[in-house]
């Protein structure tokens, strides 16, 4: 059996990913910092307590799962909503930290198990902010467009040892990461949460935003034999991002 392991995999996309490999017959290792939503995951499916951005314990994690098949480097908070100039710097690093270091770190260790097997796909989560960048969003904005540069590189050191990277740009996802985003925006922009909710729909081709379970399938899709020379590859799933910073 395959097996694939999530980062930050107990809600959000990352719980609709481990669903999405679990439908296809894969065994599913979650790690999280949070224990209670870890404790509402399926029986059968490996939850470890761990920070994406702890190397030790990331480290003993793969140490325990030994063959890895599939991994979704997918830690990430949204940071804070403000001007750059109003941006602490603490709160810049933690932010870059958790997106970017968690998806090094996760890399890091997967790849020598990737290595000895001959075989494996590295799954990064960026994001729309990956590629246009966002106003008020410098950090996570930042470590997005970071993570595609660390997803290049990675696809052309380890192509030759049969392992394939990519990463998805999600777009606006629905659930409550979210509605934090919206609720903080509106608070900076003297705007509802509604109106900046319309804003972000309207820059979109297909005038929507995107679920958990859209970004969910396409990881399935690159962590399959289907997607076997799909590699190096920035893969946005966003209902086609026309205006990343619409007026409304």
């Amino acid at each position: 059996m395959k097996r694939v392991l999530i980062t930050a995999g107990a809600s959000g996309i990352g719980r609709a990913m481990g669903e999405a490999f679990a439908a296809v017959g894969m065994e599913v290792w979650v790690t999280d910092v949070d224990g209670k939503a870890l404790a509402t995951l399926p029986k059968g499916w490996q939850t470890r307590k761990a920070d994406a951005v702890d190397e030790n314990a990331m480290a003993q994690v793969m140490a325990e799962m030994g063959q890895i098949d599939v991994l979704c480097a997918n830690a990430g908070i949204a940071g804070p909503t403000a001007l750059v100039e109003d941006i602490a710097l603490e709160d810049w690093r933690t932010c870059v930290s958790v997106n970017l270091e968690g998806a090094f770190l996760a890399a890091k260790h997967a790849a020598p198990r990737m290595k000895v097997a001959g075989q494996g796909a590295i799954i990064l989560t960026s994001s729309t902010a990956g590629l246009y960048g966002y106003p008020n969003r410098a950090p996570y904005a930042a470590a997005k467009w970071a993570i595609i540069g660390l997803m290049k590189t990675l696809a052309m050191e380890l192509g030759p040892f049969g392992i394939r990277v990519n990463a998805i740009c999600p777009g606006s996802v629905e659930g409550a990461r979210m509605e934090g985003v919206l609720a903080r925006e509106a608070a900076a922009k003297g705007m509802t949460r509604d109106q900046v909710y319309d804003g972000y729909a309207s820059g979109t081709s297909m005038r929507r935003f995107v679920e958990a379970q859209d970004i969910a399938n396409m990881a399935v899709f690159l962590g399959s034999d289907a997607a076997r020379l799909v590699s190096g590859q920035v893969i946005a799933v966003d209902g086609h991002t026309e205006n990343p910073d619409p007026k409304v």
